[in-house]
């Protein structure tokens, strides 16, 4: 009895140390691994939702506004040491009933802070005399090319719009259109017809007849139930469904995987050499035509960040188009300072400010820190800027965020989906960071250099006797590379390289 009372549920009270992240600092944290056009449709949400911040061009004097026309001329801060961000260091709201007293309207010192902002945010894109001013006609040409997007047409929109060419009945039509709903992203018809035939009360051949007027539908190969029927249809509409790339297909496409052409060739009473020309035919067919609509088909790439060399030297800049130059409204500020404002509009001015302000301060500190990580990884792969993947150095986050000063982790947010535009060409920022291996001489080089050394072997190997993982290896270490044979497989699975023995000839 005493041991059924022992388990009986009870409320017990523990004491213990948890780290909640703030409002304001989450939001900072987000923003800072937010990419640039996705920041930029945040800062255009909070710019619609707060009535007390204003977009302004660059170009536009600030004495307009009024904020910094009296105000003195303020380094732009540095970035904090424990976080990426940090609040503009503004006092407490204060409660809307101390409206009345006379310490309670005294908001100049809040005031003066917020003025400054403006020639922080004037300087936060700054990087180089060089730097071109921001322009109406370059906000018109921002504006042009975001309203240029065009909408990803889907692969079940595409066959649908097809189906009123097709002469279906209108009731063959709605069975087509459930049938189109069960083809994949790929293409293929991952639904058996029997399913269809039970929930539609259909014949299951008059069935298979609607798949077959969706499989003529565009692309080529759409609606096949695999990769072989998916295949077939492909060198049908070519006018090879009887040549001897059909009967591999149909026949021998599990020996075509793995290249054994000589089994081919004697299954089929052919030669090999017949049976690779017809296996290079092949390869130029789409194993997964729905890919043509897929949504990750159509990616655009705005580069964070812009390197350029001039003089020998090469340039850092923030390409910052796309960013919306946000300021304080004067209009909410002379509300703020007038006499017959009413108390509660001037408490939902002041937190409204605020907010903005903290915006403000936060893009700030986001495009510092980029641009500050932007700067070491430049600065550490200067040889490979200059002569390619063969001088890329081993770099670790660790290692940039002890130069720059912030957590690890605030590294990893800042290069998380961002790209670095430079003369060799487009790269993520997280390219520039790999681990090393060892060479002979001691030194270490990364291990995309040794990936790349891999792909170039096996580019240039005998195609009749292609190189095992052992003959790479020691090929690497005679170049001074000291790698297991475990990681040269390793490398070459993480390459889709296959194996010797499948990329051998025949």
């Amino acid at each position: 009895m005493s041991e059924m009372q022992s388990q009986r549920p009870a409320l017990l009270q523990t004491q213990q140390l948890q780290m909640i992240l703030a409002p304001q600092l989450r939001q900072s944290l987000e923003m800072l691994q937010l990419p640039i056009l996705e920041l930029r449709t945040m800062i255009q949400k909070e710019l619609e939702q707060n009535p007390t911040i204003e977009e302004a061009l660059q170009d536009e004097p600030v004495a307009a506004d009024g904020v910094a026309e009296n105000a003195e001329e303020e380094a732009v801060p540095t970035v904090a040491e424990a976080s990426p961000v940090e609040p503009p260091a503004l006092e407490p709201p204060a409660p809307a009933r101390e409206e009345a007293k006379p310490e309670a309207l005294d908001f100049d010192k809040e005031f003066e802070a917020l003025a400054k902002l403006d020639e922080e945010w004037k300087d936060c894109f700054f990087q180089d005399a060089q730097s071109r001013p921001y322009t109406s006609d370059d906000a018109e040409k921002r504006q042009f090319m975001m309203d240029s997007l065009p909408q990803q047409e889907s692969l079940q929109e595409h066959l649908i719009g097809q189906l009123s060419l097709s002469g279906l009945s209108n009731g063959d039509r709605q069975i087509a259109e459930l049938i189109i709903g069960s083809i994949n992203e790929d293409g293929y018809f991952t639904t058996s017809l029997d399913e269809i035939a039970s929930t539609t009360n259909t014949d299951l051949q008059h069935l298979a007849d609607i798949l077959s007027v969706i499989q003529d539908f565009h692309p080529t190969g759409v609606g096949a139930r695999d990769l072989r029927e998916c295949l077939l249809i492909q060198l049908e509409r070519l006018s090879k469904a009887d040549t001897l790339a059909a009967q591999i297909v149909k026949d021998h496409l599990d020996k075509l995987g793995g290249k054994k052409y000589t089994n081919i060739a004697r299954a089929l009473k052919t030669t090999p050499e017949e049976v690779l020309q017809a296996a290079r035919f092949i390869a130029t067919l789409d194993p997964k035509p729905g890919r043509l609509y897929s949504e990750d088909v159509a990616t655009y790439i705005q580069p964070e960040v812009v390197v350029q060399k001039k003089e020998g030297e090469y340039i850092v800049m923030l390409n910052d188009d796309q960013l919306p130059h946000v300021r304080i409204s004067r209009h909410y500020r002379d509300l703020l300072s007038n006499p017959s404002t009413k108390p509660e509009v001037k408490s939902y001015i002041r937190e409204r400010i605020r907010s903005g302000a903290f915006l403000i301060k936060s893009i700030h500190q986001r495009q510092k820190t980029i641009y500050r990580i932007a700067s070491e990884i430049v600065k550490t792969q200067t040889d490979f800027l200059d002569r390619g993947i063969a001088e890329l150095k081993p770099l670790t986050m660790a290692e940039v965020a002890r130069v720059v000063g912030v957590h690890e982790t605030t590294v990893s947010r800042a290069v998380a989906g961002k790209c670095m535009t430079t003369p060799s060409g487009v790269f993520e920022m997280k390219y520039f960071f790999t681990p090393g291996i060892k060479t002979a001489d001691g030194k270490e080089v990364s291990n995309k250099t040794v990936k790349d050394m891999i792909s170039t072997l096996v580019a240039n190997e005998d195609p009749d006797k292609p190189l095992s993982d052992q003959d790479i290896m020691a090929k690497l270490v005679e170049k001074g590379i000291q790698v297991a044979r475990r990681t040269v497989a390793k490398y070459r699975i993480v390459l889709r390289i296959p194996p010797s023995h499948m990329r051998k000839t025949y």
